[in-house]
């Protein structure tokens, strides 16, 4: 078993150098660096009351699933920090990219990509369609995680898969 932990770990680590450091490009440091907020509280938080509030439905049954999915999604994400104090890979691999004034918290999960996958997976499973623009959003979000340094790729796979559940399990309680 610690063996099969090693080689994850060491996996782990492989694909967050090859994201972090070999991917890394001034051009993308800036998309991504905008990118990373559309996962933040205030983003998510902010679009999906406006979209709860000043739609029409479906888009505002939509939007408070959303909301609802966000908020319940933090308490795993929360429980998780707590129980597995991850160090950030920018305070752990020597010579990692990241940005001034990056986060210090615990890095497993990743509470941004649980947030996009929260919000977005609501209006992707009852509008298929926005599959299209909103799936490679959320992805984009996760990944500039790993890009800014702040996270590795099994804190977002983490993120996505809460935020994902909990949207699914939101929408279908729903009715």
């Amino acid at each position: 078993m610690n063996s099969l932990l090693q080689k994850l770990t060491s996996l782990d680590q492989k694909i967050f150098k090859g994201i972090n450091g070999r991917l890394h490009r001034k051009s993308l440091s800036i998309g991504f660096y905008y990118i990373t907020h559309l996962g933040g509280a205030w983003f998510t938080i902010i679009a999906t009351l406006l979209i709860w509030y000043f739609s029409a439905n479906p888009w505002s049954r939509l939007g408070i699933q959303a909301l609802v999915a966000l908020a319940l999604s933090h308490i795993p994400v929360a429980i998780a920090k707590k129980i597995y104090p991850r160090i950030r890979p920018y305070l752990a691999l020597p010579g990692t990219n990241t940005f001034p004034n990056p986060l210090t918290d615990h890095s497993f999960p990743s509470g941004h990509t649980t947030a996009i996958f929260s919000v977005t997976m609501p209006f992707m499973v009852v509008m298929p369609s926005l599959i299209i623009v909103l799936g490679p959003l959320a992805l984009l979000v996760g990944i500039s995680r790993i890009y800014l340094g702040l996270h590795y790729p099994s804190d977002v796979l983490a993120g996505a898969v809460i935020g994902s559940s909990v949207a699914f399990g939101t929408v279908a309680l729903w009715a």
